[in-house]
């Protein structure tokens, strides 16, 4: 069923009203294939239920075991299927926000194993992974899940990529490193998704989706080949730090409370043959609950002339700059010259722990005004625990005064109680138009077709650690693409003038710079997805850098189409996209020097005028160095570019 916004431009599906029902006594080993074939479900239900994965007739998981504790009650232990149900779709969605396509296929094959006990599996297979999911039918109102298993394990100690975590409170942004499966010890949990390298090509992301009135999934080392699931705990007591760090300080025996009745999240397996194709890979999305919203006229995403990582460091103006209504008309003067569609008030725009008590060097309705009048949009910063405390009289205020979005900050959490406030406010925000960008979580990535106005999501380390450290480097870059972006939107605020080799950085959290070249980070808004994308330096920098600001002006943050040139996990990667007729590349590489070859044969016919920005010959030592070029190009041309270390190349090509 397509909800609201999500419409179906063609539609076939086979055997959904029709599917043939089977016995229970056709056996207790069940095969699901691929639409394609490739990728086949072994399912066992003869002692406990297990499965493997297979890519090509080889085995990429194996002997795999799930099961779910509800009310001290293993379902799966032992299972008895008393009906099967096989089915499969074959759709095309148009998305209500175009994060990677204008439409995005959906193409599986289902089956439902209905088993003894009111509960039932169900498995599906695309051709770009694997998913099951659980669902019950207790007549109880209410139960309680003391524990759901999921080990998966694998044939081979294969790498992978794992963002290991010190706690379940935690911001999300943790670097993917690759260590072997056998490393991982148990205590060493992470959160999602670990892509694993099968050293032979396959790459297989583990991840979830469709998360609601449920804990978030994290991962666990097993000493072995394998991962198993871990949940945070249902939270008891709950004691605020400050204004900010609300710590689960007393936990339940259980996970989660929830309905007898309902449909648990999806537990996925993306799996993509080349590295590259985990950027296209759409099943987290496909898997999510479709949007909740039935006017989505007004979702308007832009870029966001941002003012906390660059310190306000505005200069050649005749004013104080800081958090104050001068300080902003500027922002927004900025956006307007240049076509971006927000700013943002970031910390410090009210006093700490009530959002009515705003700053008196900030007039709200002065600056709203203003913006209205230079077709600018304000987005307002805040607190999530003020936020939860204040939420609807804060929302009434925020839509009173005009306010087209807010950015939650400080969750850290993805517990039960917290995966339903980001449903919550996600929901409040749509009633009143507004969009939602959520810090210092993850798990709202993986709701953005549910709701079309969570526009972005942080959950990463991005840019803001070079203002406290080297970690967000292009190794690290390179990394994101194939990790944390597998999810969904992802929130690292690119867009750094001051571009420093490793000899010359420094992180300075008052003047900020970033490690990579310029090219680099131009780059990053083509290969990073985030329809609310930030503009993360001073205005006063950028209106210095005009030749920038010619492609950092139209560069969209909505793509229709989506391809990738070349990629290497860690490595590289180099990325066409379209919005409209106009077509952007970028590519980026890690400290290694390298020449790639762009093929622009994803061209349609024509000529195509280009505005290339490659790195300057002394960008290895002068992170800002560049050159502007431009060009004629076609479908056949073939353009051999130079990345300095941690470099980049990013063009801008229109009819």
């Amino acid at each position: 069923m397509i909800h609201y916004a999500e419409r179906a431009t063609w539609l076939t599906v086979l055997g959904m009203c029709a599917a043939v029902s089977a016995s229970a006594q056709a056996g207790s080993s069940f095969d699901l294939r691929s639409p394609d074939n490739r990728i086949e479900m072994r399912i066992r239900t003869a002692r406990g239920i297990r499965f493997d994965v297979l890519l090509k007739s080889r085995a990429l998981l194996e002997d795999c075991a799930i099961s779910l504790d509800v009310d001290h009650r293993k379902l799966g232990a032992d299972a008895k299927v008393i009906d099967t149900r096989e089915s499969s779709r074959d759709q095309v969605l148009e998305p209500v926000v175009r994060q990677k396509f204008a439409k995005i296929r959906e193409n599986y094959k289902e089956l439902r194993l209905e088993m003894d006990g009111q509960y039932t599996l169900v498995f599906r297979a695309y051709n770009e992974g694997v998913a099951y999911r659980w669902e019950t039918s207790f007549p109880a109102k209410e139960v309680k899940v003391y524990s759901e298993e999921m080990n998966l394990t694998f044939p081979s100690n294969f790498i992978v990529y794992y963002p290991q975590e010190d706690s379940f409170f935690s911001h999300n942004e943790r670097k993917y490193l690759p260590q072997h499966l056998n490393e991982i010890l148990p205590e060493f949990h992470a959160t999602l998704p670990a892509v694993l390298d099968t050293g032979e090509g396959p790459k297989i992301a583990i991840a979830e989706s469709d998360i609601e009135n449920y804990p978030g999934l994290w991962l666990r080392g097993t000493r072995g080949n394998g991962l198993s699931a871990i949940f945070p705990p249902y939270p008891l007591k709950e004691t605020l730090e400050k204004d900010r760090d609300f710590r689960v300080t007393e936990s339940a025996d259980y996970i989660a409370v929830t309905n007898g009745t309902r449909t648990f999240p999806w537990r996925l397996m993306g799996i993509a043959e080349k590295d590259g194709d985990l950027l296209t890979n759409q099943l987290v999305w496909l898997l999510e609950k479709p949007s909740q919203l039935q006017d989505t006229s007004w979702i308007k995403p832009g870029k966001v002339a941002w003012d906390w990582w660059n310190a306000n460091n505005l200069y050649g103006v005749n004013f104080k700059a800081g958090i104050n209504t001068a300080t902003y008309k500027y922002y927004i003067d900025f956006a307007s010259k240049y076509g971006l569609q927000y700013i943002i008030l970031d910390e410090g725009w009210y006093k700490l722990g009530n959002v009515f008590d705003v700053v008196p060097e900030i007039n709200v309705e002065e600056l709203t005004a203003y913006a209205k009048s230079k077709n600018v949009g304000i987005i307002l910063w805040v607190i999530a625990k003020t936020l939860d405390d204040q939420l609807e009289p804060a929302l009434n205020q925020f839509a009173k005064w005009g306010i087209r979005g807010i950015k939650v900050d400080f969750m850290q959490r993805d517990d039960q109680k917290m995966i339903d406030f980001f449903h919550k406010v996600s929901r409040e925000t749509a009633s009143r138009k507004m969009l939602v960008d959520f810090h210092g979580a993850q798990k709202p990535a993986s709701m953005t077709r549910t709701w079309p106005n969570l526009i972005s999501t942080e959950g990463v380390r991005g840019m803001e650690w070079s203002k406290w450290s080297a970690d967000a480097e292009p190794k690290h870059n390179v990394t994101l693409p194939f990790t944390r972006m597998f999810l969904g939107p992802m929130d690292y605020t690119p867009g750094a003038m001051l571009n420093a080799a490793k000899a010359s950085f420094s992180p300075i959290h008052s003047r900020p710079m970033a490690l990579g070249t310029r090219c680099h980070q131009l780059a990053m808004y083509v290969v990073f997805e985030s329809p609310l994308q930030m503009l993360a330096d001073s205005p006063s920098n950028y209106l210095r850098e005009p030749e920038a600001m010619e492609f950092l002006g139209p560069v969209p943050t909505e793509w229709d189409e989506t391809k990738v040139l070349d990629a290497r996990i860690a490595d590289y990667v180099a990325v066409a996209r379209r919005n409209g007729r106009d077509w952007y590349v970028g590519a980026m590489t890690d400290w290694t020097p390298r020449e790639l070859e762009i093929d622009f044969s994803f061209l349609p016919e024509g000529n195509f005028s280009m505005t290339s920005y490659q790195d300057g010959v002394n960008a290895d030592r002068y992170g800002s160095d560049y050159k502007m070029e431009k060009r004629q190009v076609n479908k056949t041309t073939r353009l051999k570019v130079k990345l300095a270390p941690g470099g980049g190349w990013a063009a801008r090509i229109v009819p």
